[in-house]
């Protein structure tokens, strides 16, 4: 699809994915060209990408990241951007929301956008259903559609 090879980084491989699985996110950022960060805040994930990850993408590299802002180290990015250590980013989130960074705002290798992504009426209603459904479900038996992995403890075994 688009002549691109699709990789990717979990906690866990998937075995049912038809997709390379890399156990190291550094060696994944040395792999690939463009990498899309869509993973929970928290601090489990805080700084996941940091100096050594932003290293491994390089110079020719780009980091787009639409999960949350605490995962990347901002002051890392900014200054890898400006120093040319980082090709380019893509951002709708920040560590510090709504505070876009400074620096970030006057460099030609960023685009910025507002965190917009789910802002349909058609996805906010389905997001809505299924938080119905969810509770639907977690009350009459503790079970949910949609489990979160960091909310585990809070399911019935």
């Amino acid at each position: 699809m688009f002549g691109i090879t699709v990789v990717y980084h979990q906690r866990n491989a998937k075995p049912d994915s038809t997709y390379r699985y890399y156990g190291n996110l550094v060696e994944m950022a040395r792999d690939v060209d463009t990498m899309v960060v869509i993973v929970p805040g928290g601090a489990a994930t805080r700084h996941l990408v940091n100096r050594d990850v932003v290293e491994a993408l390089g110079p020719n590299g780009t980091l787009i990241n639409i999960g949350r802002g605490t995962v990347v180290d901002e002051v890392e990015l900014v200054a890898a951007l400006r120093d040319g250590r980082l090709g380019a980013a893509g951002l709708d989130v920040f560590e510090d929301e709504p505070h876009v960074p400074d620096g970030l705002c006057d460099l030609d290798n960023v685009v910025l956008t507002p965190h917009t992504g789910s802002a349909t009426v058609e996805t906010r209603r389905a997001m809505g259903d299924l938080t119905v459904q969810n509770l639907r479900t977690f009350f009459a038996d503790g079970t949910v559609e949609t489990p979160v992995p960091e909310c585990k403890h809070l399911q019935k075994a």
